[in-house]
């Protein structure tokens, strides 16, 4: 009898383990967040509302590693499309900049590590760069909900923000004046 539960116990904990994050689509298995519809899935994100009007107070960049007119390659996912996309740099701007968890004020699934709303997108920000944990007031209207929306910072540091244009690597209309993209997420063509 104490055989027979060891060896389930011993089978249970085997199966058990070989279900921790199966869902690497075919990639090595990894502790990053994937991609899902409430962390970094910006496939609602409303470009035809994208201009290259920049938020009141935002300074252009003073030392650039992509300087406006530059290509570089996109090597993050923030939605279908995008990593792997050559970008044309159209503005480059010194900030704080944010990932923000909030849940959309038009309702639906609380949406993970947005990326990314920048300092002069935030209700009564100030220049003080906030701590993750904090919560803030988005100005920024990039998705439907988001304006409005009360949000806690997951990050946040003070970088070069770039405005970009592409094409998206899966076809489609070319993608103009996507608010944002850090250095971090775009290497030299």
């Amino acid at each position: 009898m104490k055989r027979g539960l060891l060896i389930l116990a011993t089978s249970l904990v085997i199966v058990i383990s070989g279900c921790g994050n199966t869902a690497n689509n075919g990639n090595k298995a990894s502790n990053t967040p994937t991609n899902t519809a409430s962390s970094m899935d910006h496939s609602e994100m409303e470009h035809e509302k994208m201009t290259s009007e920049v938020p009141e107070g935002l300074k252009e960049a003073a030392n650039l590693e992509f300087k406006v007119g530059d290509q570089a390659v996109i090597t993050e996912e923030h939605m279908a499309g995008m990593k792997g996309a050559t970008a044309t740099i159209v503005g480059a701007y010194d900030t704080n900049v944010y990932a923000v968890s909030y849940t959309p004020i038009t309702g639906g699934d609380p949406v993970t590590n947005h990326k990314w709303v920048i300092q002069q997108e935030l209700k009564d920000a100030g220049d003080q760069l906030y701590v993750p944990g904090t919560e803030v007031v988005l100005n920024a209207d990039h998705m439907p909900g988001m304006k409005g929306a009360t949000a806690t910072v997951d990050t946040g540091e003070q970088t070069t923000v770039y405005m970009v244009d592409y094409t998206p690597t899966t076809g489609g209309e070319p993608i103009r004046n996507h608010k944002w993209v850090t250095g971090d997420e775009l290497k030299a063509k």
